[in-house]
């Protein structure tokens, strides 16, 4: 039985001090010296036409060992990307292989690893969002994606900003996904075995399920936010857990937001609470361990109910496609807001962030304030 993984806690990571040439250089460097690039998509074939596409990389960081290197960012209809090229720790002999991936950023303003993508028939995209699990609904078992599996270590989403913020004009490239990433079938929820077996391997041993394994929050009732509860220790630590704290930026959010990276009680998993001028979030919560994927992703997770981790705006619409036609939310029930300014198709999910003791008392104790009506 392999032993449990290292933890431990560190600051954000920075990219590296260097100009866009140098790291582009770099890279070139490390292929020249043996390195290969690994592609699951179209361009496996001819890995180093993303190259010649315009993706040579422009930042470089490192966590825990692995080295990131990140191009130019681009911006598509559906989400704002970019090609990152992933090189774990050496384990053996041999030159590093750099695995080429989609890092993009998500509606709750975390930057995720796509897992692998599909096109639905009237050809608009669907982004794969991790690992799934089973559930039941009218006497089906359906799956669904557990999209916290997709989140980058918290310790790197500074650096993907800084990338991100590095690029000055974005263009949208609607060829590269696929060529990138591995492409399912429209009705293929789950990820391929890239993913999901190194996944599989850390789930096997007891030592890696955080709290055994089982939920670190939930709501006694369903639906009503004030009775949620955390397995002890697990609580976020607002006095004193406080990692670090920095800035963003967001058009959706109404300008400047703040990110305060929080231990729990106990010490065994962190926090990304997220705030702006009328919202608080909270990122789900991630192990402290050290080992990443190929895809730079945890590959511990910490299981908690995901109504704690509904961001600022979420999706409520009325489904005219559906059949019958009916409304469609991720919002519970009775807490929608007003419809979101950029996009009608969301909401102002501020009725069930404000009602969360959590957020409550973050607001308090952190930001030393209420919520302004």
């Amino acid at each position: 039985m392999p032993s449990r993984g290292m933890h431990e806690v560190v600051k954000s990571v920075v990219c590296d001090d260097r100009t866009p040439a140098q790291v582009g250089r770099a890279f070139r460097a490390l292929l020249a010296q043996g390195m290969t690039i690994r592609v699951a998509g179209a361009a496996k074939h001819r890995p180093k036409q993303l190259l010649t596409r315009g993706y040579t990389p422009r930042q470089s960081f490192t966590l825990f060992g692995t080295r990131f290197f990140v191009s130019v960012v681009r911006q598509n209809p559906e989400l704002r990307f970019c090609v990152a090229y992933v090189i774990p720790p050496p384990r053996r002999a041999g030159p590093p292989i750099a695995y080429a991936r989609i890092f993009y950023k998500d509606l709750s303003l975390v930057w995720r690893a796509a897992s692998h993508v599909a096109y639905d028939r009237d050809g608009s995209i669907w982004i794969g969002k991790g690992d799934v699990r089973e559930f039941r609904a009218d006497g089906h078992v359906m799956v669904e994606s557990i999209e916290s599996t997709t989140d980058l270590p918290l310790e790197i989403q500074t650096a993907l900003e800084d990338c991100s913020r590095a690029t000055k004009k974005t263009r949208a490239d609607a060829a590269i996904l696929r060529m990138v990433l591995q492409q399912a079938p429209p009705s293929r929820v789950e990820p391929f075995p890239e993913f999901t077996r190194p996944r599989a391997r850390a789930r096997a041993n007891p030592a890696n399920r955080i709290h055994g394994g089982r939920s670190i929050a939930r709501f006694r009732r369903r639906g009503d936010p004030a009775s949620l509860e955390f397995a002890p220790g697990f609580e976020p630590d607002l006095a004193r857990g406080i990692v670090e704290t920095n800035r963003t930026k967001s058009n959706l959010y109404h300008g400047v937001l703040r990110r305060y990276r929080i231990l729990s009680k106990n010490r065994a998993i962190q926090y990304l609470f997220i705030a702006g001028k009328r919202q608080v979030w909270i990122i789900p919560p991630q192990a402290l361990t050290t080992e990443l994927s190929t895809f730079g992703l945890r590959l511990v997770d910490v299981v908690a109910d995901e109504d704690l981790f509904i961001p600022g705006y979420e999706y409520h619409y009325f489904d005219e496609y559906a059949d019958p036609p009916a409304l469609y939310s991720q919002i519970p029930k009775g807490y929608a807001g007003r419809p979101c300014a950029h996009d009608p198709n969301k909401a102002d999910a501020s009725p069930w962030l404000e009602a969360l003791p959590i957020i409550r008392a973050f607001r308090k104790k952190v930001l030393g304030r209420k919520k302004r009506g």
